[in-house]
């Protein structure tokens, strides 16, 4: 039997990383896709520069790939500033190119394609924008909202009819993982802010608004739910959440974060990280100086992950947002069962960081 190769497209964000080096340590032949080439990914593995959003580059690279068996597609286009692109027309137009352009010449080159799985999350459901029935399920009705998700999810509908090949939709919750740079990264956001607190000998103070329950995808869940996914034959055109398996709230979880760096627990500081945490650029450079951390500056290293904890983090805000918890049944019913501990969860990303030499030692 041939061997099963892995094309990871996004392999240097949060899930196309874990993906990575999950199936790589499954033995799979992976070849990983981002612009830019990782230099501490923990994987055998091709790594191929390729900018997505250029078509022929992607016709020259994808079309000569003869020999993938499998996709998966966590490449994500975000606008500066995060949260208002999600309901922009060109954002959504983006991310529906950048698989396009992968997917066309790859399927017409791989004859031997068998499953292709794509992400979404709980903006499946609307709770960017409302409040969403608790927990949310994978078998309602599509919300009736614009989506860059609907946009994929139906290319691959369309082209799927008497097809070999079958697809996968994976939603997961909050991702807590490692990638350099990421929009979306609570540990690297939270690290940083520790970090510096704990150099200025403050303690570690929660910055955030009131608590809201919510649910953590460790971005290795994720990855084991993809690697099942591709070899399931009843995970074959449909839909899973995904989670950690246990519920959480930020003001619930910090003291395990404090234990994390050493720091005593303060009284709460909110603040906007997204307009505080820049000004500290100086206490961090003298960090990754003194350390010898790999010298990234705060915006290299964060992205626009300061916006997305502000956000979850519900900063600024007088009144919890409400609830956006979904259901793992479907899942678990057809034999998914892999779960973490959250508090568990962010004590490995951060011991993780800091044999990296991204966050300086304890």
């Amino acid at each position: 039997m041939a061997k099963n190769k892995v094309l990871v497209a996004g392999a240097t964000g949060l899930v196309g990383r874990a993906a990575t080096e999950e199936f790589s340590a499954r033995g799979w032949e992976v070849a990983g896709v981002s612009r830019r080439v990782p230099d501490d990914l923990d994987a055998k593995a091709e790594l191929i520069s390729v900018d997505l959003t250029d078509r022929a580059a992607c016709e020259a690279v994808f079309g000569a790939m003869d020999d993938v068996t499998h996709l998966v597609f966590a490449a994500l286009y975000e606008k500066p500033g995060l949260f208002a692109g999600w309901r922009e027309r060109d954002q959504m137009e983006t991310n529906l190119a950048m698989l396009a352009n992968l997917f066309e010449p790859l399927e017409r080159a791989a004859k031997g394609l068998r499953h292709v799985s794509i992400l979404q999350g709980t903006k499946a459901y609307g709770a960017h924008f409302k409040p969403i029935e608790v927990p949310a399920r994978e078998n309602r009705p599509r919300d009736n909202h614009e989506n860059f998700y609907w946009l994929q999810e139906d290319f691959l509908r369309d082209r799927q009819p008497g097809k070999a090949w079958s697809w996968t939709v994976v939603r997961p919750q909050i991702v807590f993982g490692h990638a350099v740079g990421a929009p979306m990264n609570p540990i690297a956001a939270i690290g940083v802010y520790a970090a510096i607190r704990r150099e200025l000998g403050l303690p570690l103070s929660y910055p955030g608004g009131p608590p809201c329950v919510m649910e953590a995808a460790d971005a290795r869940i994720v990855a084991k739910m993809l690697a099942w996914a591709a070899t399931e034959p009843a995970a074959g055109n449909e839909i899973f959440n995904v989670t950690n398996g246990d519920v959480f709230t930020w003001p619930g979880v910090w003291p395990a974060i404090a234990r994390c760096f050493g720091m005593d627990e303060g009284r709460p500081e909110p603040m906007l990280m997204a307009e505080e945490m820049p000004k500290y650029e100086a206490v961090w450079q003298d960090l990754v100086t003194r350390h010898g951390l790999r010298p990234y500056s705060i915006r290299e290293l964060v992205g626009d992950s300061f916006h997305y904890v502000d956000g979850i983090g519900a900063t600024g805000r007088e009144r919890a947002p409400p609830p956006a918890i979904v259901s793992t049944i479907k899942a678990r019913r057809l034999g998914f069962h892999d779960c973490i501990d959250t508090e568990d969860m962010v004590a490995h990303w951060f011991d993780r960081l800091r044999a990296l030499k991204i966050l300086p030692p304890l």
